[in-house]
């Protein structure tokens, strides 16, 4: 597994804060609910992200070495004034540069604190670029929007979230993560609509220690085929496993289990 460079995991964030800036300006009813957070509305989940990324500026711009309380960070909440796309566009808009603009002058080496043991600024970028991605399909979604996402992005979205599974596996022993363990169960992740270029295909097996995973194309009790960006949204249970753009072939039972209890974000 190969990280992408810093200066892609930057420009990235800034992009997809570009494209979620367009969904609040889109005319999408900012009260309405948003079908894949349920507890949100859509404004919600434009102020979790804006709030979000300036959580990250401050801890990047900082050094901060322990984790920042949210009450600490100006502008987080966001505007008073709710309802309101101008007002929540440009709030996004500065939030975005601001992080961007931070993680690009630390670089990806900087010491910071992080919740996942990756003490760096360069964790922060990878996690930043992927929080948003997969939100603003959540966003996209609400609106009646198209969704599209970079190969190199979506794949590497999937490659952090194993490694949250697998983190969260040896640090929180009460999570749900837990029941992912056990012999002889594993699953198979295949893209069919990139190149040889990209090699999108995984391969999850279940252990009595934990999971372990890699890039490749080999038998599993489960496979999950479709489109790149469709598995990516299926993975992180945004998109139905019954999707017509999706297969699912063999124990389906395994799939859903590992989608009930990976559920980080």
């Amino acid at each position: 597994m190969t990280l992408l460079a810093h200066e892609r995991y930057c420009g990235e964030i800034a992009h997809q804060v570009a494209l979620l800036r367009s969904v609040v300006t889109s005319g999408a009813d900012l009260s309405g609910t948003v079908p894949t957070c349920p507890d949100w509305s859509l404004e919600d989940l434009v102020r979790h992200l804006g709030g979000a990324l300036r959580w990250v500026e401050f801890i990047v711009r900082t050094r901060a070495g322990e984790e920042v309380p949210e009450e600490r960070v100006p502008g987080l909440a966001g505007p008073g004034t709710r309802g309101d796309a101008a007002v929540l566009d440009a709030w996004l808009a500065e939030g975005g540069e601001q992080v961007v603009a931070a993680l690009r002058e630390a670089g990806p080496d900087t010491k910071v604190w992080s919740w996942a043991g990756i003490l760096n600024s360069g964790f922060w970028a990878r996690r930043m670029t992927h929080e948003i991605t997969v939100h603003r399909a959540d966003a996209a979604l609400a609106a009646g929007l198209p969704y599209e996402v970079a190969p190199d992005v979506a794949a590497d979205a999937i490659d952090e979230w194993l490694q949250i599974v697998e983190y969260v596996q040896r640090t929180a022993p009460e999570d749900a993560a837990r029941e992912l363990r056990g012999p002889g169960r594993s699953i198979h992740l295949h893209a069919t609509d990139t190149g040889a270029d990209l090699n999108a295909e995984w391969f999850i097996e279940l252990t009595e220690a934990g999971i372990t995973w890699r890039r490749g194309h080999e038998k599993a009790t489960v496979a999950l085929r479709g489109p790149l960006t469709a598995v990516l949204l299926a993975f992180y249970r945004r998109l139905p496993l019954d999707a017509p753009e999706l297969d699912v072939l063999g124990e389906r039972d395994l799939l859903e289990f590992w989608l009930e209890r990976a559920t980080f974000g």
